[in-house]
């Protein structure tokens, strides 16, 4: 239905007089970009639909326009945010971490150090499906399977491969794409598991149990304590039951917090009005996903590390937040 609806809105505006189209938006403050672009991720993730839900609250509110560039996730979000080829991005605190000091091979050792946290989005659980048919009921079959784990560039792509690697599970193959192609690889029976992480619900997880009988995969109690061991950026972590429609129980899992984040250089005043914007809203951004439920100031506690710009850390302590000193940086 939403694809009629986009196609036909495009139809309908090639035939309108140009004086009939939408205006572009119009800075509220002249001192500001009149367009900045954010990084998203792959389709089928929820960054694809969180980013322009929060992008429109900031363009309303601003007047700024915000288009969006579909990246791989947070690893090239923070790369272009650090190159300014984008202006706003979305990132996993555990990829933050290891771009501020410059670990993880994905880095090569350099530290990103223009990157700002804005304000914090929700929890990325990380968790997979497989078909039913493989009778893959747990973590441990994946030993000799084939497995998707998203992009290569994204969160469960980073850290799915040293998951399994700390459990000693070693799948005979590991293949990266986006969550739509993931997802259709499955389907086709080219991947015997696919594990991702994003906010919950996972569209193309959601998308996947209602075309074909799946089972969702988590951990077990020792396996999320050997995780959190060797990777204290993650956190035991729980998918409530109802979130999707196949669990019939709770799911164990282990979690990483997601921020949005900008480039140094944006106007103080304009980064203020955007997490203002945004954390003010909760009721519209969780209309348009339900990961927005998390968006709240209470969760900027989540960030111990990555500094704030000063516009989100102004906004940030007038609704009563404490952030220290040391976490604010121009």
């Amino acid at each position: 239905m939403r694809r009629r609806h986009l196609l036909a809105g495009a139809g309908l505006g090639l035939a309108l007089p140009a004086l009939l189209r939408p205006a572009a938006a119009q800075p509220r403050n002249p001192a500001w970009p009149r367009a900045l672009t954010m990084g998203t991720a792959s389709p089928g993730g929820t960054y694809a639909v969180y980013g322009p839900a929060w992008g429109q609250l900031v363009q309303e509110a601003t007047g700024v326009n915000i288009s969006y560039r579909t990246t791989q996730g947070p690893n090239q979000n923070i790369v272009l945010v650090q190159r300014r080829e984008i202006e706003l991005g979305m990132v996993t605190m555990g990829v933050a971490l290891q771009a501020w000091n410059g670990t993880g091979d994905w880095t090569q050792g350099n530290r990103f150090r223009d990157i700002r946290a804005l304000f914090p989005m929700y929890d990325t659980p990380f968790h997979g499906i497989a078909l039913r048919r493989s009778n893959i009921t747990a973590m441990a079959q994946l030993n000799g399977r084939t497995v998707g784990v998203g992009p290569r560039g994204g969160t469960p792509g980073t850290y799915f491969p040293l998951i399994l690697n700390t459990l000693g599970i070693r799948p005979a193959a590991i293949r990266y794409g986006s969550g739509s192609d993931m997802t259709g690889q499955l389907q086709d029976g080219l991947l015997d598991a696919f594990l991702f992480a994003a906010g919950v619900p996972i569209p193309t997880f959601t998308e996947a149990e209602t075309q074909s009988q799946v089972n969702f995969l988590d951990f077990t109690e020792e396996e999320v304590r050997r995780i959190v061991q060797a990777m204290p950026e993650l956190s035991p972590a729980v998918i409530p039951q109802g979130t999707y429609r196949t669990p019939t129980r709770d799911l164990r899992v282990v979690g990483m917090f997601n921020f949005a984040i900008g480039h140094r250089s944006l106007p103080e005043d304009f980064v203020y009005e955007a997490v203002k914007a945004v954390l003010s809203q909760n009721a519209r951004l969780r209309q348009a996903i339900a990961a927005g439920a998390e968006t709240v100031a209470e969760n900027a506690t989540k960030n111990s590390f990555l500094p704030y710009h000063p516009g989100a850390a102004r906004y940030l302590r007038e609704v009563g937040q404490n952030i220290p000193d040391e976490l604010v940086m121009a």
